[in-house]
């Protein structure tokens, strides 16, 4: 069975930092490209940060240089640490992991969610 679980979520104030973290169980970690995911209330849930087997990263143009994800394939786990956090940062953060088949299927998890809350 498949688990991503998030940890790292919390109440934080504007300029903050916090590091998500999610371990996966499950799946042969080191083939999965991993991401972090956001969603705002009444928003649609967006990608914040992609990163491959290679460790090659990819982000959302709005938080390239606050936000770096990196991944431990030893630990199975991969982590989000966000710098100078905003108001339009709160949100609930999925992990997310994606294999990609040779012939273009895909397997797709997500984990439960952690709440990243900013507020003075």
């Amino acid at each position: 069975q498949v688990q991503l679980v998030e940890s790292g979520g919390g109440l934080v104030q504007p300029g903050g930092s916090l590091r998500l973290s999610c371990t996966a169980s499950g799946i042969s970690f080191h083939s999965y490209l991993m991401g972090w995911y956001r969603q705002a209330p009444g928003k649609e849930r967006e990608m914040v940060a992609t990163i491959s087997s290679a460790e090659s990263a990819n982000y959302a143009d709005s938080l390239k240089g606050r936000f770096t994800i990196s991944r431990d394939n030893a630990k199975n786990a991969v982590y989000l640490q966000m710098n100078g956090l905003r108001f339009e940062d709160a949100g609930v953060y999925y992990c997310n992991a994606v294999y990609i088949y040779v012939w273009g299927a895909t397997s797709n998890y997500w984990g439960q969610g952690t709440q990243v809350t900013v507020s003075s």
